[in-house]
């Protein structure tokens, strides 16, 4: 249903930093770059390796603020080892916990995720729902 999203992000080198450490446990690499140190409308795109991206990280220096309660993205994980590399890699690069690792049987008998908050307070996360 989705071909893409896009974050706002108020520190764009910081913000590719971090993406660039979660989504790689993953299987996701930066896709393209449009980084111009100083000026403005910077972005980086997020896909699997040779794609296009599903995700940008927009510079949004003035007024950036994450969608309210409720929103959160969640990234596709090969295996529980993914989800739960993400989950280190989030809290090392100024993320915050906000979930550990673990299976959530109330979401399915074989939901195994790992749910932090990025350094500008998007809600994201890393899931397998499916038997390992």
């Amino acid at each position: 249903m989705l071909h893409h999203i896009s974050l706002g992000v108020s520190d764009i080198e910081r913000a590719a930093a971090f993406y660039d450490a979660v989504l790689a446990p993953l299987g996701y690499v930066r896709v393209w770059e449009d980084l111009r140190s100083g000026e403005p409308d910077q972005a980086v795109g997020y896909g699997s390796p040779g794609g296009g991206d599903k995700l940008a990280i927009k510079h949004r220096p003035k007024g950036q603020c994450a969608p309210g309660p409720g929103f959160h993205l969640a990234f596709s994980a090969p295996n529980k080892l993914a989800v739960d590399s993400f989950h280190a890699a989030a809290l090392a690069h100024g993320g915050i916990d906000n979930g550990a690792p673990g299976l959530r049987p109330h979401y399915g008998p074989h939901y195994y995720a790992a749910f932090v908050v990025d350094p500008d307070g998007h809600h994201i996360e890393a899931v397998l729902n499916k038997a390992e």
